[in-house]
């Protein structure tokens, strides 16, 4: 039985009902509009096998689904508690033993999402809700069975910069678990207090992700060898899930459970889903808060990236990984910037067979165009449905 409607994002409506035995479930309904694309369908249906893989102990488990309902549906436990990011805005930075117990919480979430063969792909703070008995990893929104290759499609970055990992912001094909084990690093960053690649531009902090050092100031002094293996540059390099649950308990001199304090004024309780396919409005229709995902396509010559802040189109730039200085990202290209409100449309096509051309129309009426190089067709196609998503979300034509 429906009771209410909790809010509302890209990938359509959440409401709060009952189960027949009165069990508190969330079930997410899928907007009209993606339900009939059958890549969408597809996606869908992935994003509830991964969840139903993985289970409830380290998720909010899934306890009913119809990927091929018209349309399509989602229902799982009901678990109250704020996400981690709003923890942090309301209690301010974690102290180390909180840190140490956060840390260990997230690797055995992660042991136990690598053990069902997928990759998040996208762990952050907004994607971890801080449950009474312990975090859970929320929003399987681009996870992904490791050997599904035509939906963890290469050439783009996909995901929240900032948290990206160095060869997901380069657009690498082998993305692998290890990726996850990065942005575990920079959510204990952003826990602590920090940010382990600053502010800015989404280019700006994938940027430095890939070429600068992280800033590690804010992590107490004990932790921050460990942080930083996380944060290490090349994947084959950093600790895996298990291995870090072992320095963890290095640390600790008795094992300790970790439970969260109620917060304090109590803050709303997080909405399980499955993640939304792109960033995204809140309920009044505002944008989403600015660590949501961005869609960002590349070449060595050209990026767009559209992100809850608007759209930035760099024309006859450099690629990420031939950028070794502020200075290369300067001079690199042309770099543009437009707020939602100054936008008036977005279209994009195919040319050439692998090229997307962008066209961005202001309301003034003046109009901006780019052309970004897939390289193949296969992966513009994949480009062109990515970015309609992010368009359908954000875009008010």
């Amino acid at each position: 039985m429906i009771e209410r409607r909790l809010g509302e994002g890209g990938m359509g409506t959440v409401y709060l009902a009952r189960s027949r035995g009165g069990r508190a479930v969330a079930v997410k309904v899928a907007r009209a509009e993606l339900a009939g694309d059958a890549h969408f369908r597809a996606r869908f249906r992935a994003e509830v096998t991964a969840a139903r893989a993985v289970g409830g102990f380290h998720t909010a488990q899934v306890v009913d689904a119809d990927p091929d309902a018209t349309p399509p549906w989602l229902a799982t436990a009901y678990v109250p508690g704020p996400t981690l990011a709003e923890r942090i805005h309301s209690q301010g930075p974690m102290d180390t033993q909180e840190l140490k117990g956060l840390g260990a919480a997230l690797a055995e979430a992660l042991v136990a999402i690598h053990g069902c063969g997928l990759v998040h792909r996208d762990l952050k703070p907004g994607n971890i809700i801080m449950a009474a008995d312990g975090p859970r990893v929320l929003d399987f929104g681009i996870a992904r069975a490791v050997e599904s290759t035509r939906l963890t499609a290469t050439g783009h970055a996909f995901g929240t910069p900032g948290f990206l990992a160095p060869e997901q912001a380069t657009g690498a094909a082998d993305v692998t678990a290890a990726a996850d084990v990065f942005a575990l690093g920079a959510v204990l960053v952003a826990a602590a207090g920090g940010s382990a690649f600053g502010g800015g531009t989404p280019m700006g902090l994938m940027y430095r992700a890939v070429h600068e050092a992280p800033d590690l100031t804010a992590v107490p002094p004990r932790l921050r060898g460990l942080v930083a293996d996380c944060l290490d540059k090349n994947p084959g390099s950093r600790p895996d899930p298990a291995r870090l649950l072992d320095r963890f308990d290095e640390l600790t001199e008795a094992a300790t459970s970790y439970r969260l304090e109620p917060p304090q004024p109590p803050m709303p309780s997080y909405v399980p889903t499955v993640a939304d396919a792109a960033p995204g409005r809140g309920p009044g229709g505002e944008p989403a808060a600015a660590d949501d995902e961005a869609f960002i396509a590349a070449d060595s010559d050209s990026h767009v990236v559209v992100d809850a802040g608007g759209v930035l189109l760099t024309l006859h730039g450099l690629p990420l990984d031939e950028i070794e200085t502020d200075e290369d990202l300067d001079r690199g290209g042309t770099e543009v910037e437009w707020s939602w409100p100054e936008i008036a449309d977005v279209r994009h096509r195919t040319v050439r067979k692998s090229r997307m051309h962008v066209t961005l129309t202001l309301h003034d009426g003046s109009t901006f165009e780019g052309e970004i190089n897939a390289r193949r067709a296969s992966r513009v196609e994949q480009w062109h449905r990515d970015l309609d998503t992010a368009l359908t979300y954000y875009l008010h034509r």
